[in-house]
């Protein structure tokens, strides 16, 4: 994800800052990365369920952003290999469900 400066703050692409909202907004700007979230909101997925509910990505780019939200620690790989949000992962779903809600009813 974003490189530990030596000063402590996260350096983070377009911003000099480092602010950890900046850093949030990088990571889940990536491809992919919100659709990750997504499609493992409400159950553990196998890398290969992972790919197929997101529509076929690359398997390079999904494993890349696979491991940055582990990183982050948003996403972790269970014991039966399958790839579930975390505690801290569900709390940021949750985050953006007003949003969801949001989008839903704009689209109409």
């Amino acid at each position: 994800m974003a490189k530990q400066a030596a000063s402590g703050s996260r350096t983070v692409r377009g911003s000099r800052t480092g602010r950890p909202i900046m850093a949030l907004l990088d990571l889940l700007g990536r491809r992919w990365s919100l659709r990750i979230l997504w499609e493992l909101r409400d159950q553990a997925l196998t890398s290969r369920a992972l790919r197929t509910a997101c529509d076929e990505a690359s398997p390079t780019v999904l494993q890349a952003r696979l491991t940055e939200l582990r990183d982050a620690g948003f996403v972790e790989l269970g014991d039966g290999g399958g790839y579930g949000l975390t505690a801290l992962g569900r709390e940021l779903c949750e985050t953006f469900m007003p949003l969801h809600r949001f989008a839903e009813r704009w689209k109409r």
